[in-house]
Order: structure tokens, then C-alpha cells, then sequence
């Protein structure tokens, strides 16, 4: 074997290899899960509000629920930031990040049933799909400024990339932060090396 084999014993002097890149990442963000969380979600806020103001593309009502995730794990994620400064974290440690994990693999089921509805795989909620077909009333009401505008269906990409809707880009990004929620809730208190 040589040095450079990651499976070669410590050397004899008891010094500990160097740490790799993924190593020092993995501990970087699982000892600070809870601040990383409370970026991820204000980022994810910030795109949508982003791709609502600038790319004039309203959310629907799915949409809007998908961002209700991200406020309560934001909340969440600042909370548990605030309270890694107290001695009442090591008790807390794992039940935030678990709940971090929780509230995203809500987000994620939310998600895919999202991306469901616009594939058109399974019926979405009656308050946001639906042919859009104007009647007369609707007609008539648009002429004397008496019609409530509706927001835009849920059964209907807004946006795609990749073959992703805006919908199937969130599920993604929600299973990752629910993976690192639970890395983060199942590791060892101890630093990595």
C-alpha cells in the first residue's frame, strides 16, 4: 500500500490523516445545519419571489403552499441557530435538525404532488385546476370590471428547465435539505476530522 491509499493505517506516530474536501464539508454543514437550513429557505424564498417580480410569473396556489414550507423551516432553522449559542443545544441538537427534516420531507411530498398535477398524473385541488374556459357571466363581468381575476392553475408548468418544472426543481432541492437534515440530526456531536 501506499501513502496516497485512504485505506492505509494512521502512521505510527499517531498523527490523524488530513481531512478531505467532503469530509470538511459534511462536518461544516451538519455542525451548522440549523443556520445553513434558514439560508436555504430565504434562498428558496428569494427565487420565487424572484421569478414572481422579475420573470412576472404568478405563484399558484400550490405554489404558494410550497413557500409556507420554507417560512416555517426558515423559522424553524433561525430558532435553532439562536439556541446552538446556549448550553440547552446539546439536548436540542437532534430533535431540531430531525423536525428540520420533518418540515422538508413535507415540503418534498408537496412537491411531487405538484409536479403530479402538472403532469397531470393525478388530479390537483378543484381551488386551483380546471379547464379556465370563460362563460358569458365571466364575459360579461369582465366588461363592467366586476370579475375577480383568478390565480394562475396549478395543472399548468409556469416554468421549466430541463424537463423540470418549477415544481419538480423544489422537490429535488427539498429531498437534498431533507437529507441533510437528517445527517445533521444523526451525527455525532464530536467534530470530524
Amino acid at each position: 500500500m501506499t501513502n496516497d491509499d485512504p485505506n492505509t493505517e494512521r502512521p505510527a506516530g499517531g498523527e490523524t490523516p488530513a481531512p478531505t474536501f467532503i469530509g470538511v464539508v459534511y462536518d461544516l454543514v451538519t455542525r451548522h445545519w440549523p443556520l445553513v437550513a434558514f439560508l436555504s429557505s430565504a434562498l428558496m424564498l428569494a427565487i420565487a419571489h424572484g421569478f414572481e417580480t422579475f420573470g412576472h410569473l404568478a405563484p399558484c396556489h400550490l405554489c404558494l403552499k410550497a413557500r409556507e414550507v420554507y417560512w416555517v423551516a426558515g423559522t424553524v432553522g433561525l430558532l435553532g441557530a439562536v439556541l446552538q449559542r446556549t448550553p440547552l443545544w446539546p439536548r436540542l441538537r437532534q430533535p431540531a435538525n430531525l423536525l428540520l427534516g420533518v418540515i422538508f420531507l413535507y415540503g418534498t411530498g408537496l412537491a411531487i404532488f405538484h409536479a403530479g398535477v402538472e403532469w397531470k398524473w393525478w388530479p390537483g385541488p378543484t381551488t386551483c385546476t380546471g379547464s379556465g374556459a370563460a362563460s358569458a357571466a365571466n364575459l360579461s363581468a369582465m366588461l363592467d370590471g366586476s370579475l375577480k381575476i383568478e390565480a394562475p392553475m396549478c395543472d399548468k408548468a409556469a416554468w421549466v428547465f430541463l424537463g423540470l418544472s418549477m415544481a419538480g426543481w423544489n422537490a429535488l432541492v427539498s429531498l437534498k435539505l431533507t437529507v441533510w437534515s437528517v445527517l445533521a440530526g444523526l451525527r455525532k456531536t464530536e467534530t470530524l476530522s
